[in-house]
């Protein structure tokens, strides 16, 4: 396959090395961000067990610093300094405001933020598995009109004159499959895990918010 591939890159035209030089960033890419999504998933779940713990401390101090060693990605921290911090209206527009309704807009705040740095690269995923199947479909499409131009020049055309250039076209596609696939396969599970972390996330905001009020 290796010889085909380099075959058909010697006898690409511009475009066709265009397409393939854009398949493989758009492969460094998706590679990079399943890298760096999946340490960061990793750390988060690693941390969510603390949630449990955090309610059976015997001071909230104690649950604090214990969250916070816990929680290297500083997710479910985040939430917990916001509500820690809420209470600090002197000299704001909050400052005459009820106590509840600035933990509420703080806790909220708060999880717009997370949601959208737990989503960032997710979108830029599935856009590269969508994509690139169609890059490569267009790669192979030049590629076989590009072989055939060239057949029918030459005046006498033979099956075996068709087969190698048509099969060298189709290498593009198998790539724009091997870009996309990871990339879907990645942004399927890192989805069910924002949505698992995003429910515990919003969970905890209520429990905070009941806590804090209640105190």
């Amino acid at each position: 396959m290796n010889s085909a591939i380099a075959h058909y890159w010697e006898q690409a035209d511009l475009l066709g090395h265009m397409v393939g030089w854009f398949l493989l960033a758009m492969s460094v890419l998706s590679w990079t961000l399943i890298l760096l999504k999946a340490w960061t998933f990793w750390r988060i779940r690693q941390a969510a067990p603390a949630l449990r713990v955090f309610w059976q401390s015997p001071s909230l101090a104690d649950a604090m610093a214990m969250l916070r060693q816990a929680d290297k990605a500083h997710i479910f921290m985040a939430l917990a300094d916001a509500a820690e911090q809420a209470d600090r209206r002197a000299g704001t527009l909050s400052e005459h405001t009820a106590f509840s309704e600035v933990l509420t807009r703080s806790l909220r705040q708060q999880l717009q933020t997370l949601t959208t740095r737990l989503e960032a690269g997710l979108t830029m995923l599935a856009s590269i598995g969508a994509t690139a199947p169609f890059v490569g479909l267009l790669g192979t499409v030049w590629g076989i009109y590009h072989a055939l131009t060239a057949i029918s020049a030459s005046g006498a055309v033979q099956i075996d004159q068709l087969a190698g250039p048509v099969g060298e076209a189709l290498i593009m596609t198998a790539l724009g499959l091997m870009v996309a696939i990871p990339a879907v396969l990645a942004y399927n599970g890192f989805n069910r895990i924002n949505r698992i972390t995003l429910a515990e996330l919003d969970g905890f905001a209520f429990d905070l918010h009941a806590h804090w009020c209640k105190t």
